[in-house]
């Protein structure tokens, strides 16, 4: 499946972006409702006829904001080229869907047991990792190498086009925008990954305000890895979701949507999977299986289903 991205869409979830960095608001769902609708009402009211996206006049200097992240480094044993900054490579467009290309060599960076325990606590929480299955995630942590930090190096400049994903292991990363400090990620945290899913420059300046040590997944490993197995997941659960009744009036889009948010989970024979009584925290599509369904009668017989 092949999207075009509107024109003014990147702008616009970027600035987006620098705005929540900005303001650090405690309930994200609700900021977001709150800043589109104002911006939707400016936009009626001051552009009137016009179409796309418009905020206020940009200066020159402005850049889109992504928290991204690109720098020489040199891992033991690489070729020094390997993770210099990279130049006008924003026209190339990755589809995962249509790369069937499977040849690709694995990439393993040895690590120590104390190396990869710290890694697995830094990833845990790394939202676009939660597709992986634990087969694809240990290709991850083998793909990843270790980069410590000194305070006032530069990990990403802005403007520059992005060769790798961050993961914050240790240490305090300020991030500006046109020299301007919008946030910072304080022992935890990742950046990077829209330059590598989208294309765009760097929209951020990444600053290391402490000794620290961050963790890297080149762009070839985060596409391969996590970008095309993002897409198969996809691909999967929407034939799943197809062939559920209740959700035949869906359109493809919403169907993607649910697809993308669905989230696997596995049991073994016996697990009981949700008990009768208790508040509903989801719904479950069997993907592969078979359940028994139970249910208690008020004089205390239990009936399957």
């Amino acid at each position: 499946m092949n999207f075009e991205i509107p024109p003014g869409l990147t702008d616009l979830l970027q600035e987006f972006t620098v705005t929540v960095l900005r303001e650090k608001p405690a309930d994200l769902v609700e900021f977001a409702a709150q800043y589109f609708t104002k911006l939707n009402d400016s936009k009626t009211s001051k552009t009137a006829g016009r179409r796309g996206v418009k905020f206020s006049e940009p200066s020159e200097t402005d850049e889109p904001m992504q928290t991204d992240s690109d720098e020489d480094f040199t891992p033991p044993e690489l070729p020094k080229n390997r993770y210099n900054r990279r130049k006008s490579v924003s026209a190339e467009r990755y589809d995962p869907e249509a790369d069937d290309d499977d040849t690709e060599e694995r990439v393993v960076f040895p690590k120590s047991d104390d190396q990869r325990k710290r890694l697995q606590a830094a990833v845990k929480n790394i939202l676009i990792f939660r597709a992986l299955d634990q087969e694809q995630m240990q290709e991850v942590l083998d793909a990843m190498f270790e980069k410590k930090t000194q305070p006032g190096e530069h990990i990403i400049e802005q403007g520059d086009d992005g060769d790798n994903f961050y993961v914050v292991d240790q240490g305090v990363y300020q991030i500006h925008v046109n020299n301007k400090n919008v946030g910072a990620y304080d022992n935890q945290g990742s950046f990077g990954e829209l330059a590598l899913m989208y294309n765009t420059p760097r929209a951020a300046t990444i600053i290391s305000a402490s000794e620290g040590i961050i963790w890297a997944l080149d762009r070839s490993s985060f596409r391969r890895i996590v970008l095309k197995n993002a897409a198969r997941k996809r691909k999967v659960y929407e034939n799943l979701l197809e062939s559920v009744p209740m959700l035949a009036s869906l359109t493809p889009y919403e169907r993607m949507n649910l697809a993308d948010a669905l989230v696997r989970r596995t049991y073994n024979a016996g697990d009981q999977i949700i008990r009768q009584g208790d508040e509903g925290d989801g719904c479950y599509f069997v993907e592969s299986g078979v359940v028994r369904i139970a249910m208690k009668s008020q004089v205390g017989n239990i009936k399957s289903m």
